[in-house]
């Protein structure tokens, strides 16, 4: 902050001489005006928003946003759009013409740069949920937040201790891992990895158990994945694979996807009928379903 300093001189003098002219301080040299700087053009002080899917072959600009995407010929009927956390996909028939593919993106631009943006804020919340592996760090457990506990005394392993004193914004449970304090970032990293899957397994099993018989099917195996896009499948021998790291997530979300996936075995498609089937038992599916995308889990 500026700060203007008025200093005051004043001067006493017994009797100043009568003939003393009064001598006239000299006038101040001009100061040269500076020349007007040109205002920066505000594009080149906004940079324009940008997507670029790592295995573009294609680019458009959609209202004044740089898109570059991957193009794909497929065996379709029509021109597809897909939004992930790469970036845009577009996939067209063979015999579709690239003008028609490029007037095809402008039409859906305000839906593919809404999807693009919600796609940029989900991978920036998942940043930001990144896990530093380390004594005290902190990880979702069934919607709550778990505290990591480096613990040798443990033997190996894992154990949640749910009795630490709760305190006000103070996590209640405790993982406690049979580790040192110097143990590298990576071996915690698997051994509470190796405890959330015997969690996934044990929760799904029970959770499968209870929806298999109200929606009047048999499932037969269960297998874990750890796929990027995908919380679970069904196959029609009875075969379903959940997402282990389902249990970061609250337990309605969880019973959510069972349902979706159990329900496939009475309908192996998406129409009303499947979604009519999963809100026999999941009446709230779709406020669910909303919450398994929005909410950000942290990277492993």
């Amino acid at each position: 902050m500026l700060k203007f300093l008025q200093l005051t001189l004043d001067l006493f003098e017994a009797a100043p001489p009568p003939a003393a002219a009064p001598v006239s301080a000299p006038a101040p040299a001009p100061q040269p005006v500076p020349a007007a700087v040109p205002a920066e053009p505000l594009d080149a002080v906004l940079a324009p928003a940008t997507f670029h899917h790592p295995r573009a072959n294609r680019q458009a600009t959609l209202a004044g946003t740089f898109v570059a995407y991957e193009f794909r010929r497929r065996r379709r009927r029509s021109i597809g759009f897909l939004v992930g956390a790469e970036g845009l996909t577009v996939s067209a028939p063979t015999w579709v013409p690239l003008r028609e593919v490029d007037a095809a993106v402008q039409e859906k631009s305000g839906w593919i740069l809404a999807k693009l943006e919600a796609a940029r804020q989900r991978h920036d919340r998942m940043a930001a949920a990144r896990i530093e592996w380390k004594d005290g760090a902190s990880f979702p457990f069934l919607g709550e937040p778990v505290i990591v506990v480096l613990d040798p005394r443990r033997g190996t392993g894992a154990v949640l201790n749910t009795d630490a004193q709760a305190l006000p914004g103070v996590p209640r449970l405790t993982l406690h891992v049979g580790l040192p304090q110097d143990a590298a970032p990576e071996k915690i990293r698997d051994v509470v990895q190796a405890w959330l899957m015997r969690q996934a397994r044990r929760l799904f099993t029970e959770r499968l158990d209870h929806f298999a018989p109200l929606l009047s099917v048999q499932w037969r195996k269960l297998a874990l994945s750890n796929a990027g896009t995908r919380w679970g499948t069904a196959h029609s021998d009875g075969t379903i694979r959940l997402n282990w790291r389902l249990v970061h997530f609250r337990l309605p979300v969880i019973d959510y996807v069972v349902a979706h996936e159990l329900s496939h075995l009475r309908v192996m498609d998406h129409s009303p009928r499947f979604w009519d089937t999963v809100a026999t038992v999941v009446p709230d599916y779709a406020q669910l379903r909303g919450q398994l995308k929005d909410e950000a889990l942290p990277a492993w």
